[in-house]
């Protein structure tokens, strides 16, 4: 009865022990596994916690990106406008210019029109009277033989003739006598005098006129050529 009994309680004490061991293995691999567990937890965590680190900062390269794009758009479009109201000023300039231009012409064409006839008028209006005086002349000489009376109606009307140039600013030119000059005598001959020396107008044929500035006709003369030569026998 004693060996049943301690066979039974050693054996028991054996497979308790065994029993105890593989617990123990079993309790060590469990805390292995959980370790190793909240290892692959906290990779997983950092992981995690990394890649939205990452996407954050995509994220900001993406946004500034834009900006900057945004940005370099807004100073086209700004200088665009600057450059489109720039062109705008310089057409509305140019168009001025050309309108003020065509009514330069237009004012300077009326100007000289007018001018001209004020000129038209300031020099006729001498001579009216004149020709008033000379048609009362020629009526006068078809119902009177007075030759007198005549010719001191022509000599009024020379006289009238000159004080129209005289106003007109207009001034005879008479070269009997006076050294020819090409520059207000137009020779229509020469002839050998013996007491008018060579050179010398003998006598013209009409007068001339000029202004203080331009010559308007020049005198027509005839010019001394000295003495005629006498031939050698």
């Amino acid at each position: 009865m004693m060996e049943n009994h301690e066979t039974r309680y050693g054996g028991n004490a054996e497979n308790r022990t065994e029993k105890n061991g593989e617990t123990m293995a079993s309790a060590e691999q469990e805390k292995n596994r959980k370790a190793a567990g909240k290892e692959e937890k906290g990779n997983a965590k950092h992981q995690e916690g990394r890649a939205p680190e990452g996407k954050n900062e995509g994220r900001k390269a993406e946004s500034a990106a834009k900006e900057s794009a945004a940005e370099a758009q807004t100073k086209c479009e700004t200088k665009l406008r600057e450059l489109e109201a720039k062109l705008k000023e310089a057409d509305d300039k140019y168009l001025r210019a050309v309108a003020e231009m065509d009514n330069t012409r237009k004012r300077t064409a009326k100007e000289m029109e007018t001018l001209r006839l004020n000129v038209m008028m300031d020099t006729i209006t001498p001579f009216l009277q004149v020709f008033d005086h000379f048609s009362m002349a020629v009526a006068a000489s078809s119902t009177s033989n007075n030759l007198k009376s005549l010719l001191d109606g022509m000599k009024m009307i020379q006289n009238e003739f000159d004080k129209a140039f005289s106003e007109l600013g207009v001034v005879k030119i008479d070269a009997v006598g006076k050294d020819f000059d090409p520059n207000l005598h137009e020779a229509v001959s020469q002839e050998a005098s013996d007491t008018v020396p060579a050179g010398k107008v003998i006598r013209q044929w009409s007068f001339g006129y000029k202004t203080p500035l331009r010559l308007l006709k020049p005198a027509m003369v005839v010019v001394s050529s000295g003495p005629q030569q006498k031939k050698e026998e």
